[in-house]
């Protein structure tokens, strides 16, 4: 059975009268913003994403989306990502995922230090660069760092190797990465080096290296290496006798 035009009529009303209430909660303060619910990170991290939204006070939740958020955050380093609800009637609520630091970068000659991200992001400045276990990657003083922002392709393809290493263990931990546009090496606490080549195949790499090392203890060496750039021929060498 067809409608009726008065039931047509009083459902384009009804319609009509949606998009219109819509509209203005869109633009009053129904559901303005008065409370900023955010979580994740650390207390430093919650607290620059609760100052960069303070811009967000008294906006209505409805005018709030991804874009709009993601804008007022984007200034701070720290955030690799988020989620967003609006908890209504007027709070905004934000989960932040935090970059994950894996490197220091520091810049020679000088004595510049800079806290490098897992995406190669630069972090945050850091002012006592001794006080971290994280490996350390030189760059000259050429090189363009600047906080928020991605590093070079050469110098983010270490962040990007230390990344894939989280999980794994390695004798003296890992003190030194050298990266070039054809060489990515990393550097051992004993001085022994672990020659990847370029950045693929990462993990395979990594997991030939440490069956290479743990058969033959090499790796506590003062000199050597493993070159493992490429996989199905690997190379070492120490200058101690080696087991295995």
């Amino acid at each position: 059975m067809a409608p009726s035009g008065r039931s047509l009529a009083i459902g384009v009303a009804l319609a009509v009268l949606a998009v219109l209430t819509y509209a203005g909660a869109r633009e009053s303060s129904v559901f303005a913003v008065r409370t900023l619910d955010v979580r994740g990170g650390t207390p430093v991290l919650r607290a620059q994403v609760r100052a960069a939204l303070e811009s967000m006070a008294g906006r209505s939740l409805l005018r709030v989306d991804a874009d709009s958020v993601s804008h007022a955050l984007a200034p701070v380093s720290g955030v690799r990502g988020f989620s967003f609800d609006r908890a209504f009637p007027h709070t905004l609520r934000v989960v932040v995922q935090p970059e994950h630091p894996v490197l220091v970068l520091r810049i020679v000659p000088g004595s510049g230090a800079f806290l490098v991200s897992a995406t190669g992001r630069v972090i945050r400045p850091l002012a006592h660069a001794h006080r971290s276990s994280l490996p350390r990657l030189w760059v000259k003083k050429d090189v363009h760092v600047t906080v928020g922002e991605r590093l070079g392709a050469v110098q983010a393809a270490a962040a990007t190797a230390l990344a894939a290493l989280q999980g794994w263990s390695w004798p003296g931990g890992i003190h030194v990465v050298r990266s070039s546009a054809t060489e990515l090496t990393l550097v051992l606490g004993s001085g022994f080096e672990l020659r990847l080549g370029d950045g693929g195949d990462l993990r395979l790499k990594f997991a030939i290296a440490r069956r290479i090392l743990r058969a033959t203890g090499a790796a506590t060496a003062p000199r050597g290496y493993v070159d493992v750039s490429a996989p199905e021929r690997p190379v070492l060498f120490s200058d101690s006798p080696v087991g295995g």
